[in-house]
């Protein structure tokens, strides 16, 4: 570990703040979106800037710690914090810049969706994120970026136009389609593991108002939905996407009070079409069935993209589980059904993001996202408030995954998994595992960035390897 000298000489050099054990904001600090996770770093560096990032990088990987990064928190296996390692904090550096002209978005490793949203809608453009604005840009872009946008825009990635980064040298570069294109190629969807992002820039698309929101149907009718649903959305055009859910009723505003709680199936909609066309557009889903609740109409993108912000708020319980679907044979739906009647908790739920249309046009090898040929990712997760309750959500949530993952196509949406073993992320990366490593040999190849999905580098032969100083 370093001396009184070292250590001396890091806090001089830094204009952002150390947290340490001792320090009063310390216990608040480490905390991370998911409850679940309990882990104390030896300290957590509250980067201002690229020189700051530099240092800590430097530092780390001098004193051989533990590193990890953290932007927004989100991370589902709560990855962006460690135990008695150096934490790379990044939420001090968070900007937004338009480019109206060039219809770019430029913002900072710390910025969240919410903040992006704000910046780009004052120009009526968007870029796509998630479903959850107080998300990290970097985390869900560098994990792929799916959400509300992917079939008529693609994958946050695909949008992705240029990055800042810190590697494990402490040397900064731009990653791009001119500059270093082998690691640019690599953090779209390849995670943490190449280094520190300090900027993102993103294209922007002209959308102002989505009609969107959701409907909801009685839990009895969520198999005649989904049959309906997985053919319809194969083939909806690009403008409409709309994710399938099993939830819980929430007992709050806009939700009427004789639904709360109940237990029901819905579809989150999103239409990025012409105005005048939205209610022919919605002709065939609302001909198909009458919902319980039908919640949709016009509004600007960030409500939609905020809409669940304040449902699940920072420090509940989380327990994930994930898998890409192609198809939902009558048989998946009956499982399906078997596990929404035993919902845990208000805040467990289902979703199925369709990530067909725009995003599946990309070429499997052109980023390092390789599932794009399949038509949905699915999440489930045990969320509770309780911890007390951990076991219970925890054994539903890998009870579900364990009777559907039969009717995956095998691999997972990154930002949707915990720490779930090399054999899965091999899995989810695919032909692309190979190149993934390479790249990851050459620029991280002591394994600086662990705290990931990790890619291991390959092991150097000895006539690589560095003679020893001592």
């Amino acid at each position: 570990m370093e001396n009184e000298a070292e250590m001396r000489s890091f806090r001089e050099g830094l204009r952002g703040e150390i947290l340490e054990p001792h320090d009063p904001d310390y216990e608040e600090t480490r905390k991370v979106y998911n409850g679940m996770i309990d882990k104390k770093p030896k300290m957590i560096v509250k980067c201002t800037d690229v020189a700051d990032v530099k240092l800590a990088v430097n530092f780390a990987r001098d004193q051989k710690m533990t590193l990890s990064i953290r932007g927004g928190g989100h991370n589902a296996g709560g990855l962006g914090i460690c135990d008695d390692g150096l934490v790379i904090d990044l939420s001090q550096m968070r900007f937004t810049r338009v480019d109206p002209q060039m219809k770019t978005i430029t913002v900072g490793g710390g910025t969240t969706w919410g903040e992006v949203d704000h910046a780009s809608k004052a120009f009526g453009m968007v870029t796509p994120s998630g479903i959850i604005s107080t998300t990290g840009v970097g985390g869900l872009t560098t994990g792929g970026g799916l959400g509300h946008l992917s079939r008529k825009f693609g994958l946050s990635i695909d949008n992705l136009l240029s990055v800042d980064m810190v590697l494990a040298d402490g040397s900064f570069v731009t990653a791009n389609e001119s500059e270093n294109r082998d690691l640019f190629w690599a953090v779209r969807g390849g995670g943490g593991n190449f280094g520190v992002i300090t900027a993102f820039t993103f294209h922007l698309h002209k959308l102002d108002q989505v009609y969107a929101g959701p409907m909801l149907y009685d839990l009895k009718d969520a198999r005649e939905v989904l049959k309906w649903y997985r053919k319809f959305i194969k083939y909806a055009p690009d403008d409409l996407s709309g994710f399938f859910a099993f939830m819980t009723v929430p007992p709050a505003p806009p939700f009427p009070e004789h639904l709360h709680m109940k237990k029901v199936c819905g579809i989150v909609w999103n239409y990025t079409g012409p105005k005048e066309e939205a209610e022919k557009t919605f002709q065939a889903v609302r001909e198909f069935k009458a919902p319980i609740l039908d919640l949709v109409g016009f509004m600007p993108y960030p409500t939609l993209q905020s809409m669940f912000d304040g449902l699940y708020p920072k420090g509940l319980q989380w327990f994930w589980k994930a898998d890409f679907v192609n198809e939902i044979p009558d048989e998946a739906i009956g499982k399906h059904l078997e596990f929404a009647e035993q919902l845990p908790s208000m805040h467990s739920t289902m979703h199925l993001y369709p990530i067909n249309g725009q995003a599946s046009r990309v070429n499997a090898t052109d980023t390092a996202w390789n599932f794009r040929d399949a038509t949905w990712a699915m999440v489930i997760v045990g969320v509770d408030p309780d911890p007390a309750n951990r076991e219970k959500i925890t054994k539903w949530a890998q009870d579900y995954f364990t009777a559907l993952h039969p009717y995956s196509a095998g691999g997972a949406y990154v930002n949707f998994m915990m720490e779930e073993g090399e054999e899965r992320i091999k899995a989810t990366y695919g032909k692309n595992y190979d190149r993934l490593v390479q790249i990851k040999t050459e620029y991280d190849p002591d394994n600086l960035f662990c705290i990931n999905q990790n890619i291991k580098p390959r092991r150097r032969s000895k006539s690589e390897e560095s003679v020893p100083a001592e």
